[in-house]
């Protein structure tokens, strides 16, 4: 039976036959971005006022600048000066600095502790303010305040939601220690929280739809087990732990289900679970290993690996059974499914020669060939944002798995902070927090 996934199947077929705390980062976030996008908008983001004295720690405008410079969507443009929300700016002046946009602010700390942050938003080339917010935050609170800003600009210049205040999940291994951790989604080092953490293999995260839990692979028991876990209280629950193998959980599109991979009767299948761990209906029959489901964004597609073919592929089924139609062609080798919000593109990984790369499909065009986004060559775990612009994966860099986005032409890249050991697994978590 041939291997379909390096590190999943690996796994699988062994079943089948947290770590130490890293010190917050204290250095501003400096995103590491490489390519050049074909039209960026350029924006002037000034310092806030007071920032410096007020959270000298963290800085508001540039995690706003780094926000916006990683979308792909942007190019900085130097603001020197004192400005902030109330400032009546001098478009001309800005206009012959090539901006497009502006946007200033201030953080001043109120007499309860929390701090006020203000920011306003200007068309330089219409010359007139077109948004801005204030809002009295805990200092806990900074950087979402932050993030949020950077969603307000985004989706005011460009019509589409931001993503910035939403979260990212991954799994770090330092030693022999996994640790599962939930960040945000500039994935600074300042933002992580634990999650889970053992001695033994996490595998496969993947967000429930309204962002309150995680299901993933637990290997505690010595045999992988699918469990949830509630992200506030941390309780956690066991609903896949079968005989053989438990694995590749993957949420319904209400929450309330569950599909997972088990070997219980006979090789690797698809089946459905209940939130509480009951079989709902088994959903191939095949004598091949399937695995690997994503659901569609109608709720009711399925889109999954197998090997029926020979070499694995990516297929499609419902959640109502019947015959899958196979949907990769390109390469001998194509896994890990994941579909953008809008079902118009896959994502996945296809093996090109002896390297693993992130590539993309275009499932609205009849006849539309693979797309390769990387050049590297260990690309693992793609996943979409929740507003479908970018991609979240994990690559190899000098020996060290690290975290990746792209812009779905793959013309704009930027390395994650990982400040020691190896960050594997990613999966973007949904709006709403």
């Amino acid at each position: 039976m041939p291997m379909i996934n390096r590190r999943l199947f690996s796994t699988s077929a062994a079943a089948l036959g947290a770590s130490l705390a890293w010190p917050a980062a204290r250095a501003q976030f400096r995103v590491e971005i490489s390519g050049v996008g074909a039209t960026q908008l350029p924006i002037a983001i000034a310092k806030f006022r007071d920032e410096e004295r007020n959270t000298p720690s963290l800085s508001i405008s540039g995690i706003v600048r780094a926000d916006l410079e990683r979308s792909g969507v942007f190019k900085s443009v130097d603001a020197p000066g004192a400005l902030d929300e109330n400032s009546a700016p001098v478009f001309s002046e800005w206009r012959s600095r090539a901006a497009d946009a502006l946007a200033a602010g201030s953080v001043s700390r109120l007499a309860d502790g929390r701090f006020d942050v203000r920011f306003r938003l200007w068309d330089v080339v219409k010359g007139s303010a077109i948004g801005g917010s204030a809002a009295a935050v805990e200092a806990g609170d900074l950087r979402l305040a932050a993030h949020r800003i950077s969603d307000a600009i985004y989706e005011k210049l460009t019509g589409v939601k931001g993503v910035f205040s939403t979260r990212i999940a991954f799994v770090t291994k330092a030693g022999s220690k996994y640790t599962l951790r939930v960040a945000d989604a500039d994935g600074d080092a300042q933002s992580w929280k634990v999650a889970a953490y053992s001695d033994e293999p996490i595998i496969s995260p993947a967000w429930s739809p309204d962002g309150k839990q995680l299901a993933y692979v637990s290997f505690d028991k010595r045999k992988p087990v699918v469990v949830t876990q509630d992200l506030v209280s941390g309780a956690r629950r066991e609903v896949a732990n079968f005989r053989g193998s438990n694995s590749a959980p993957a949420w319904s599109n209400d929450g309330q289900m569950l599909a997972v991979t088990l070997s219980r009767d006979t090789g690797s299948q698809l089946y459905l679970v209940d939130r509480n761990g009951a079989i709902v209906r088994r959903l191939t029959t095949s004598s091949a290993i399937d695995t690997e489901p994503a659901f569609a964004p109608d709720g009711v597609g399925i889109y999954f690996v197998s090997d029926r073919g020979g070499g694995p592929q990516i297929y499609r089924t419902t959640l109502n059974g019947g015959n899958a139609e196979r949907v990769t062609f390109g390469g001998n080798y194509n896994i890990t499914p994941a579909i953008s919000p809008d079902g118009r593109t896959l994502a996945y990984i296809s093996r090109q020669g002896g390297a693993f790369r992130l590539t993309t499909l275009d499932l609205s065009s009849a006849g539309a060939q693979p797309v390769t986004l990387t050049d590297t060559n260990d690309d693992e775990s793609p996943s979409f944002a929740p507003n479908g612009k970018q991609l979240l994966y994990s690559t190899k860099v000098q020996g060290r798995d690290v975290l990746m986005t792209t812009t779905l032409d793959g013309k704009i890249k930027a390395r994650l902070p990982s400040p020691a050991g190896d960050l594997r697994e990613p999966m973007w978590g949904p709006f709403g927090r």
